[in-house]
């Protein structure tokens, strides 16, 4: 019998942990924002999910089948990320690796909610917001400390690719 109640679990935390990561992208003005994140993820899940549904009746699901379906959606999320990455030749800076990762990571989310692993998805969210919010701080501080440059100077190298 199919548990209704636990395949929207899935979708809608899947949904929701993968807004949350796009709220934080949007607030810091990134090209990735709450709706673009929030399908990765939910898209993510469904194609986890949907392979999980080619299983045999006794409710044991194939592992080849879950690893294509996830091979495939990693694949599919590169050319996603790819698409925000920018090199730009008068400054010859990169732009974009940052939330690049994001769409990926935020897909690797969307599946192990698919897959009904909470923990994971839910330790995965913390860490890539822990990283969103002490990432920058840390980086001022380490190239502070260890390079020596003042803040004029990290703006004027623009040390951080986004």
């Amino acid at each position: 019998m199919v548990d209704y109640c636990d395949i929207a679990a899935r979708l809608i935390i899947a949904l929701l942990f993968g807004c949350v990561i796009g709220i934080e992208r949007n607030l810091h003005g990134k090209p990735t924002g709450m709706k673009t994140l929030g399908l990765v993820a939910l898209g993510a899940a469904m194609v986890t999910m949907a392979s999980m549904e080619f299983a045999p009746l006794d409710g044991s699901h194939s592992q080849d089948a879950l690893s294509r379906a996830i091979q495939g959606v990693i694949t599919g999320i590169g050319f996603l990320g790819a698409g925000v990455i920018v090199f730009n030749n008068d400054s010859s800076k990169v732009k974009g690796l940052t939330t690049a990762a994001s769409i990926w990571v935020t897909a690797g989310i969307g599946i192990v909610c698919g897959m009904g692993a909470w923990r994971i998805a839910c330790i995965g969210l913390i860490l890539v917001l822990l990283l969103f919010l002490l990432g920058h701080p840390l980086e001022r501080l380490l190239h502070r400390r260890w390079l020596g440059k003042s803040e004029k100077e990290r703006a004027d190298i623009d040390l951080h690719e986004e």
